[in-house]
């Protein structure tokens, strides 16, 4: 068995024993223990966990960083939200959001009433509280999660 295979049936059996539904791990330490480089870990989440495929991948790097895999169910409009998802990055501005939005909508992947909701939820006035470096990176993360929920 190749180690892309490896790496691809450890994380769908995390995936299947989890009981949130999402796989947690550790990029360095399932390289370890699998005994491959990280890069190789890589891989098999870019070319195999795809959204395509039913798969939304979040990643949070530094010290404390962390992978989560999560398979959804695809219906309408569903592989176009976890496109949307995964093409965000960490950082989102205003306008760039309120673009994405109305994209959405108009090819009803979103309601109407939920693109509204969403807009209201990362607008500038919003987040107004927040100091302006940090805006567009709680925006992102508050964009993503709440497409994420509409996927679920």
């Amino acid at each position: 068995m190749r180690i892309s295979d490896e790496i691809t049936a450890y994380i769908l059996h995390m995936l299947e024993t989890a009981d949130s539904g999402a796989a947690e791990l550790r990029r360095n330490e399932l390289a370890e223990e699998l005994g491959c480089v990280p890069s190789q870990i890589n891989y098999v989440l870019t070319s195999r966990f795809t959204p395509e495929q039913g798969y939304v991948v979040e990643s949070r790097r530094g010290g404390g960083g962390y992978i989560r895999i999560r398979r959804v169910k695809l219906g309408r409009g569903t592989t176009l939200l976890m496109h949307t998802v995964n093409s965000i990055g960490n950082a989102l501005d205003s306008s760039t959001a309120r673009v994405i939005l109305e994209n959405l909508a108009y090819q009803q992947a979103v309601s109407a009433e939920a693109a509204r909701l969403i807009a209201a939820a990362v607008s500038d006035q919003s987040l107004h509280g927040v100091p302006a470096g940090q805006r567009d990176r709680l925006r992102a993360s508050l964009f993503k999660q709440m497409l994420t929920t509409l996927i679920s």
